[in-house]
């Protein structure tokens, strides 16, 4: 691990750069891009907002910094001068239990879609507000980190298990994102009550989710069914409740 420094993060061509503050133990964020303007403002904004920085320019980079460094959370951007962040997905990133956030542009959204299909657990389109990026990256950190009390819960042939954070359909492991296990434990927690997609938005994906579109409860309402089925379970069924949101029916 790198030395402290007080510096403004340089932006590194060939291989990441460390930023880390010595105010002890902070959560260490990779941010992938290759605008050095916004990748200096965002890593200013969040070594001041109480996270570690570490940077890269492209794909050989970032996968560099994610073999190098226990990373919390990785920020990626989808279109890099030397390939598309969705590599980086399909293979380094691929099997590791890091939270992933991708930056797309307003037109990219297949781009975004295979994202979340490849196992990112949130998106933000650019231009974005770095207030805004500080919230994703705290409300997907704590989904990812939440080690709930609860029992496991069980609800036909499916078993949620909320603090090993593992989901069963008759004995078979189901392997989600770290949304989509928060997604599906917030249904199972309460089989047969319906969720608006507003509610959803503020009980799963966190802070700032006013500002996201309801179709992204859509996007991953579907995912969800969709392996859920894959692994065979014919109920419990994630039902549309036409004009007014989600449920999980037993």
């Amino acid at each position: 691990m790198a030395t402290p420094s007080p510096a403004h993060p340089r932006q590194v061509d060939k291989g990441p750069h460390v930023q880390l503050s010595a105010a002890g133990p902070r959560p260490v964020i990779g941010f992938v891009d290759d605008e050095p303007d916004l990748v200096m403002m965002s890593a200013d904004y969040l070594i001041r907002d109480g996270f570690s920085v570490v940077t890269a320019a492209d794909v050989r980079g970032a996968a560099a910094l994610v073999r190098a460094h226990p990373l919390d959370l990785l920020v990626l951007d989808l279109m890099l001068p030397d390939g598309s962040g969705l590599d980086l997905l399909r293979g380094v990133i691929a099997g590791r239990h890091l939270p992933v956030i991708i930056l797309t542009g307003r037109a990219e959204e297949h781009e975004r879609v295979v994202g979340l299909e490849l196992g990112a657990d949130d998106y933000v389109v650019k231009p974005f507000s770095l207030p805004e990026l500080g919230a994703r990256i705290r409300a997907v950190l704590r989904r990812a980190r939440s080690a709930s009390a609860g029992a496991v819960h069980r609800v036909g042939a499916l078993a949620v298990d909320t603090r090993s954070r593992q989901v069963n359909v008759e004995g078979r492991a189901v392997a989600l994102t770290a949304l989509e296990f928060d997604l599906l434990a917030t249904f199972a927690a309460a089989p047969r009550q319906v969720f608006s997609a507003g509610q959803l938005l503020t009980e799963v994906w966190g802070p700032a989710s006013e500002r996201r579109d309801h179709s992204a409860v859509a996007e991953h309402v579907y995912r969800l069914r969709r392996k859920l089925t894959r692994a065979g379970a014919a109920q419990p069924r994630i039902v549309t409740v036409r004009g007014v949101g989600y449920r999980l029916d037993p």
